[in-house]
């Protein structure tokens, strides 16, 4: 199989879809990977490591899509990728179609086998793709969060921590899963109190216990997530129904009783947001100012720590690349559950149940 590895053109994304070793590993089962001259440079990988590995250089991204049978992308195809993709050719990368219908349309348009990232589920419920960068988004939450925090940044001035004498921040955390659980480290670790709010007890007492007690574990209702909501310093959002349009939970009201220059991430935005009014912003304008609350919603968060994002990414991803390469991507998909429920669009259908849902458009059941 003829593999294509374009440069990322989302704003600021500095992640790529392949490391060197990823190259080697296909290249040495006989397949040829084409990368986008310094597709890699963004993530301290030159054109020359790749070329080392097995790979070959393109100079274009027209070059690379017009020759792969199978594209490998970070992030999710922007307009004008559109025209460069095809009815034979398989997209793997995120996708996060839910919240968007004017991707989905044009994936099905050009008929492309579109298979995301972030639908791929295996038994226990966990996502082996979309893992590694939750756990990078919710470390870095806290980052940012400290970061517009700042005074000159328009923050309220409230260091995480505080110092002997004054309290620490408080920090409330919408969602226990890896997100929550990660940001939840960053913020005790940087001496905040952390509040989690999560819908399953189950999961409440796991972070409790494995957190040492250090933490407050609320049931997540209406009325636990405006008292802890507008007592924040700092908010993460940090929601996830598997490939579904996220719920907003954190309402105008709430962040009309905050205090002036507090702050909301909110790492859900990739699904549309967990915050109303929400929308996508970019690293080069990533917040937006609402009531006073800055509201911080960049949908690449991990772009803009590529070097680790790219290593984590691909170490969870080459696996299943693998697979679709050696098998095909019907024999892979047929062979492997998780892998089966990532595929989101076919021969310009909709096949996936929570995009549908998400975007209004026709589901359309897929035997594979």
């Amino acid at each position: 199989m003829i593999i294509g590895v374009p440069k990322e053109v989302k704003n600021h994304e500095y992640r790529v879809a392949m490391v060197p070793a990823g190259v080697k590993a296909l290249t040495s089962d006989g397949h040829t990977v084409l990368v986008q001259s310094s597709a890699g440079v963004g993530s301290g990988i030159s054109d020359a490591e790749y070329v080392a590995a097995g790979a070959q250089i393109r100079p274009t991204a027209e070059a690379v899509f017009a020759e792969s049978e199978m594209i490998v992308k970070v992030k999710e195809p922007l307009p004008q990728e559109y025209p460069l993709l095809r009815k034979d050719q398989v997209l793997f990368t995120y996708l996060h179609l839910a919240p968007a219908p004017e991707l989905t349309k044009a994936l099905l348009d050009c008929g492309v086998t579109g298979i995301a990232y972030e639908t791929c589920q295996l038994a226990n419920g966990s996502l082996p793709l979309l893992t590694p960068m939750s756990e990078v988004a919710g470390r870095l939450s806290v980052q940012v969060g400290a970061y517009w925090l700042q005074k000159e940044n328009g923050g309220s001035g409230v260091l995480l921590g505080g110092v002997p004498g004054t309290p620490p921040a408080n920090v409330t955390i919408v969602g226990g899963g890896t997100v929550g659980i990660n940001a939840a480290k960053m913020a005790l670790g940087m001496g905040a109190h952390v509040t989690i709010l999560d819908l399953s007890l189950d999961r409440l007492r796991y972070l409790d216990d494995v957190l040492g007690g250090r933490i407050t574990v609320l049931a997540s209702n209406e009325y636990n997530v405006e008292k802890a909501v507008v007592d924040s310093d700092l908010v993460v959002g940090a929601l996830l129904i598997p490939g579904a349009k996220a719920k907003k939970v954190v309402t105008k009201e709430h962040i009309a009783k905050m205090r002036k220059g507090s702050v909301i991430v909110d790492v859900a935005i990739d699904q549309g947001g967990c915050v109303e009014g929400a929308r996508a912003t970019s690293h080069a304008d990533p917040v937006i100012d609402m009531d006073g609350v800055i509201l911080y919603c960049v949908a690449n968060m991990p772009g803009c720590v590529a070097r680790t994002s790219t290593f984590a990414l691909t170490n969870a991803t080459l696996p299943y690349a693998l697979k679709l390469a050696n098998m095909g991507w019907k024999a892979a998909l047929k062979s492997d559950p998780a892998l089966a429920k990532a595929l989101n669009v076919v021969d310009g259908k909709l096949v996936s149940k929570a995009v549908a849902d998400g975007t209004g458009m026709d589901y359309t059941a897929y035997e594979i």
